[in-house]
């Protein structure tokens, strides 16, 4: 019995013990894993830049000021071409010359008919002058006085009409050249030898030298920005580091084909150093209203109110609501809420919440450190405290 009961007491033991350890693995499969920290968010950021000190940039070429058409002012095939483009003319050069036969024929046929005309002059003239001489004495009759006179008259009508025929076709035949009426460069050639061409087509495009523009597009968004005499900055794509003054010397009022405005940009100084088709940018001030700009990803809304992400010194964002302005292609103007020292969220700002912390860094992917809170003002560009 005693042996039973010992037997009895092992089994309770180890009943006791296999029921402590399936507890423990079922307390252990039940209790939660410790959440692993989330990682702080690389976030980029910007300062707002002041409106004032804004710069938009144009692309566009150098173009002559005047620029004309030549073309010949008759009709004709052309016999011979001494130019083409990019060749530097003077005053008077010969650019082109047409087949000069047929002008020549006619220059022969108004001489003749001058020469008819001037001997008809002359024999009328000489028999009007006998009837002056014998109408006194009434050796003629006043009748035939009248009707020589008008034969000299009608005489003389006709030497003026052959003189002019004659002027006329000394001209055609001095038009069969094409003659430079500028010094200039020429830009376009629309000619070819043996071609026939009639009055007035256009052969050839004179820039003509002197003061150099540069021409540029302006989208409709940017045109309340400019405005005629605007200072501008020229580079030339061949020169970057050079800087030329210009100005703005013409607006076109109405979009071309490309649906932008074509302004004019007029060069200051160094035009002997620019040559014509250059590649350049121009450089505008995109507006004169006091303000702070900032990138247009920046901003966003809730209920009608715009607002931006701004960070804290210790590296935690805050949404500071804020009152805008012009918008223009890439950036908004901020007219109140913001300070110039502040750092602004520039993307994915509507992955953040408030009072979130971030790694703040510029777009040349450096660390940004704040050293001071940024302080909103409530109009024009503020100062930090």
């Amino acid at each position: 019995s005693i042996s039973i009961r010992a037997l009895r007491m092992s089994m309770l033991k180890t009943t006791i013990i296999c029921m402590i350890v399936v507890s423990s693995v079922a307390l252990a499969g039940c209790s939660k894993p410790v959440p692993e920290a989330e990682p702080i968010p690389l976030v980029m950021v910007t300062q707002p830049t002041s409106t004032q000190q804004e710069q938009r940039s144009y692309a566009g070429d150098v173009q002559a000021r005047q620029q004309t058409a030549l073309a010949f002012r008759v009709a004709g095939q052309i016999i011979e071409r001494d130019v083409d483009v990019g060749d530097q003319v003077k005053v008077g050069q010969v650019l082109a010359k047409l087949d000069v036969k047929d002008a020549q024929l006619q220059l022969s046929s108004a001489k003749a008919q001058l020469d008819s005309a001037q001997a008809a002059v002359k024999i009328s003239g000489d028999e009007f002058k006998r009837f002056q001489q014998l109408l006194p004495i009434n050796a003629v009759s006043r009748s035939q006085y009248d009707a020589v006179k008008n034969q000299y008259d009608s005489a003389q009508a006709t030497l003026k009409q052959a003189q002019s025929n004659y002027a006329v076709a000394a001209n055609q035949t001095g038009y069969n050249q094409l003659v430079a009426n500028k010094a200039g460069v020429i830009t376009a050639r629309d000619i070819e030898v043996g071609q026939v061409v009639a009055a007035g087509q256009v052969a050839f495009q004179l820039a003509i030298d002197g003061e150099r523009d540069v021409v540029i597009g302006v989208p409709e968004q940017a045109m309340t920005q400019i405005r005629v005499g605007q200072t501008a900055w020229v580079t030339l794509w061949s020169q970057p580091e050079r800087k030329f003054a210009a100005y703005v010397r013409e607006i076109a009022p109405a979009t071309d084909q490309s649906r932008t405005f074509r302004v004019k940009v007029a060069l200051k100084a160094g035009q002997s150093a620019i040559q014509l088709g250059q590649s350049a940018r121009v450089f505008l001030s995109s507006s004169t209203t006091h303000g702070l700009s900032v990138p247009l990803s920046s901003v966003s809304a809730t209920d009608n109110q715009a607002y931006v992400w701004v960070v804290n010194p210790d590296q935690t964002i805050h949404k500071v609501s804020v009152k805008l302005g012009a918008y223009g292609r890439d950036s908004v103007t901020i007219l109140s809420g913001l300070n110039a020292d502040a750092w602004v969220v520039v993307a994915g700002i509507h992955l953040l919440q408030e009072q979130q912390k971030i790694r703040p860094i510029d777009a040349e992917n450096h660390a940004v450190i704040i050293s001071k809170h940024p302080v909103a003002t409530t109009a024009g560009v503020g100062v930090g405290s």
